[in-house]
């Protein structure tokens, strides 16, 4: 499915972290812009940070941002060499040593390409525009179920009619624009430190284009589209958020919604088109373009739309019924090239399906935290009951079709069934205790996570494989990720001890906080761009036409261990009741968590490889690790 660079597009949502925002004042207080310097031949970067407020709230410490940093050549291949030691037999590390030996001779040339390229003044992040064609714009398999991702919300018990819960979501979302659009919103931190805003201009009134030879975003002003688009029964409709400059009330937005179910019948699928192979959906487009001249408008209504809500014919009940709706649907009633997609099913459950080509899940994350909270904490005016006589009813976006879109249209739906039909999902909703516990145990709860994961691997398969964790670089300027490589010496120690019924608890212990010790460790490298992916990935990106691919991209274990046996990653909100994706190989898993205060989810999704099983496994490891440490919690401390 992928190259052997193993991009993996479906699991690189950044992961969310609370982070605490520091005061205007506090930053004030730091060093002045950051200074670039060069030492052993690797970029590096200062980190302090100005405000400019003519930028605006949101874009205030953008350019002062320190630029990603070009980690040295023998700091990767050490920590490459490190990272695949667990994975190989005595044999394969003795040749991949020689390998990685070979390539720093031999890639000497390419990182001074990198560190030239990442010099350049007007370069704001030198791998930013190679990662967004290799892993999102180039990607040639079909958005859904491959790219696209999900959010499962908590019930609205005030709001079980789905035209008001759609109403109250829209209001919440229109807030939340309204923020970025005027830059307001302010920045997000992570250990005291501003993050990236820059991908946030691609949250509303964009969409993604199937084009060959690659996709292209699309991007149009939003205060001349006031408008968003709501889908029902395969019908688009026309909502206009503002009228005579004042946004829709919530009352008004309900009322624009219950004529959107009064008026749909059911349509030939268009948005169907949208979830084929993306050099299918190019030669789609282009058919749907030829076959009317409306037809072009109607595509650049729905793209230049600030977000979309589905509303749609389904009441989704148990997590794996909600899950599925929110991360795939029935293949029509969608436009899958939209990053905002609001779900709302006729029994009032809802969520959120986002595609994330240019931009990854922490800001649509904090755009549904905040929508959510905005709804539950009531801090909007939603029980407004006033209706302007002169609102207009939402206005049809029709598509005229022929005998080819037709056809393309029943192509699309046949293979979404059997694309989807391929895949199985479970959901392990752990109840027995969540991040609040793990704290007393003195544990980062996301490493500690991992350390479940990883066993409930090792109980099914006896042993542990690649693993990929997405870590936020999002403190550099235009920073999106880097993986996170989760096996280690002491993950597989750790979990080659735990099925050893003759090591004891302490042993297994101590074992395990190493295990935990070193993906924090590994992680903190890899949110500062200190991880061996990206840096690989870019070197290997200065080969010039002809020149000789270097030893290690030839050595088997470089496409092994790049290959994403589990994909994971954490994105948590007490708003939501799921959250999840795809897994990016076949013999692989998609594992998605959630760490709640008093709860851990699961999402697990395979090509039939047994998700039921695995998810047994997680609530079996979960408990094993809690079981395993708690005498030491409640031992009685010595008095001294």
């Amino acid at each position: 499915m992928f190259s052997t660079l193993r991009i993996t597009p479906s699991s690189l949502l950044g992961t969310a972290r609370a982070t605490r925002v520091p005061t205007t004042a506090q930053f004030l207080k730091m060093a002045p812009a950051h200074k670039r310097k060069l030492t052993g031949k690797a970029f590096q970067v200062k980190e302090s940070y100005q405000e400019d407020a003519s930028k605006g709230a949101m874009l205030r410490f953008e350019d002062s941002l320190p630029r990603l940093p070009v980690p040295s050549l023998g700091d990767t291949c050490q920590r490459y060499l490190k990272s695949i030691h667990p994975l190989l037999s005595k044999d394969e590390y003795a040749a991949s040593e020689k390998a990685v030996s070979s390539f720093q001779q031999q890639a000497a040339s390419l990182q001074d390409r990198l560190i030239e390229k990442a010099e350049q003044p007007e370069v704001r992040n030198w791998i930013a525009d190679w990662w967004n064609e290799a892993a999102y714009l180039g990607y040639k398999d079909p958005v859904v179920p491959y790219v696209s991702y999900f959010y499962s919300f908590r019930d609205d018990r005030k709001r079980r009619n789905p035209a008001k819960r759609a109403a109250a979501i829209t209001s919440a979302a229109l807030e939340f624009q309204k923020e970025v659009v005027n830059g307001t919103l302010e920045p997000e931190y992570m250990r005291k430190k501003p993050m990236a805003m820059s991908s946030y201009k691609y949250m509303f009134n964009t969409s993604r284009v199937a084009a060959e030879p690659s996709d292209y975003p699309v991007n149009y002003p939003s205060q001349d589209n006031q408008y968003i688009i709501a889908i029902r029964h395969n019908n688009f409709f026309k909502i206009p958020t503002h009228i005579d400059g004042k946004q829709l009330n919530t009352s008004e937005l309900e009322q624009q919604f219950t004529k959107v179910y009064q008026a749909a019948q059911t349509s030939p699928p268009v948005g169907s088109l949208t979830s084929l192979p993306r050099d299918q959906g190019a030669v789609a487009r282009k058919n749907l373009l030829s076959a009317s001249r409306n037809n072009e408008n109607a595509l650049k209504q729905i793209e230049a739309a600030s977000f979309i809500v589905c509303l749609d014919a389904a009441s989704p009940v148990t997590r794996e019924e909600r899950a599925r709706q929110y991360w795939h649907g029935d293949g029509a009633n969608r436009w899958y090239d939209k990053p905002i997609q609001f779900i709302v099913n006729d029994n009032g459950t809802a969520g959120f399906m986002g595609e994330h080509s240019m931009m990854d899940g922490t800001p649509t994350h904090r755009l549904c935290d905040t929508v959510n909270a905005l709804i539950v904490h009531e801090k909007l005016d939603f029980n407004n009951p006033s209706i302007r006589s002169s609102i207009p009813d939402p206005t049809a976006v029709r598509f005229d079709t022929d005998e080819q879109v037709i056809k393309d249209m029943a192509s699309a739906q046949q293979q979404f069934a059997t694309v989807i039909g391929s895949h199985e999902l479970r959901v392990q909703a752990y109840q027995g205790y969540g991040k609040g516990l793990i704290k007393k145990f003195k544990c980062s709860p996301d490493a500690y996570v991992q350390m479940i994961i990883q066993l409930a691997y090792h109980k099914m398969y006896g042993k542990n494989r690649p693993t990929y964790e997405s870590a936020a670089t999002r403190k550099y300027q235009q920073g999106r990720t880097e993986t996170t490589r989760t096996v280690s010496d002491e993950s597989v120690a750790f979990c080659d001890a735990m099925a050893n019924h003759e090591i004891g608890q302490a042993e297994c212990e101590d074992l395990f906080r190493k295990a935990v010790n070193a993906h924090v460790k590994y992680t903190q490298l890899a949110s500062d761009g200190y991880g061996v992916d990206r840096h690989l990935f870019g070197l290997k990106k200065c080969l010039k036409d002809g020149e000789e691919v270097p030893d290690l991209y030839k050595d088997p274990a470089y496409t092994y261990s790049s290959s994403w046996y589990i994909s994971s990653s954490q994105l948590s909100s007490e708003y939501f009741n799921g959250y999840g994706w795809s897994q990016v190989i076949d013999q692989g898993w998609g594992i998605a968590y959630m760490i709640n205060e008093n709860s851990i989810q699961f999402n697990v999704v395979s090509k039939h490889l047994g998700s039921e099983r695995m998810s047994h496994y997680l609530n079996e490891a979960a408990g094993d690790i809690r079981d395993m440490l708690l005498p030491s919690l409640e031992a009685p401390k010595s008095k001294l």
